[in-house]
């Protein structure tokens, strides 16, 4: 499985990464409070780059939790399953995630495109542009539909041949 570990150690990589920007995220807000409260004096773009900061890290952090597998799983039709209808199961999953991620990567592309070409700013004081934050769906939904096809040929593999099935 040479191509889905491959993809494994990109998102992971990826995961990260980008979960840095947590504290990043996090630092603007503190600051934000302590200009506030403290000094009162609340500045006008903090609100904007911590949406901004905070909707990048959960969609971009999104490849990297499937790996993990820390997606909300119904286990109700899968604990009392061998493996292979475990796997029969996650093949039928993964088919419909990756049809949802291709549908939303496609639209994606749209909605950044539109964006860039007539350079599409918020309603905001600061008028941020919007293609970054939409470039980010596009990226991270993208990365989603390649874990997912990762995810979808283990499945395969685990049903045709049980015996190699990844441990949870």
């Amino acid at each position: 499985m040479f191509l889905a570990d491959w993809i494994d150690r990109l998102n992971g990589f990826l995961g990260r990464l980008v979960s840095y920007a947590i504290w990043i995220g996090m630092a603007v807000v503190v600051c934000e409070v302590v200009m506030r409260y403290v000094f009162n004096a609340p500045t006008v773009w903090a609100q904007g780059y911590a949406q901004r900061i905070f909707a990048g890290y959960f969609i971009l952090i999104g490849a990297y939790t499937l790996i993990q597998r820390g997606h909300v799983r119904v286990d109700l039709f899968l604990t009392n399953r061998s493996v292979r209808g475990r796997a029969f199961l996650d093949i039928i999953n993964y088919a419909v995630l990756l049809i949802w991620t291709f549908a939303l990567t496609y639209e994606g592309w749209s909605f950044f495109s539109d964006s860039w070409r007539w350079a599409e700013r918020d309603d905001g004081a600061l008028g941020h542009p919007m293609w970054p934050v939409k470039l980010a769906l596009l990226f991270g939904v993208a990365m989603m539909a390649l874990q997912g096809f990762a995810e979808l040929l283990r499945a395969v593999a685990t049903v045709l041949n049980p015996a190699r099935a990844r441990q949870p």
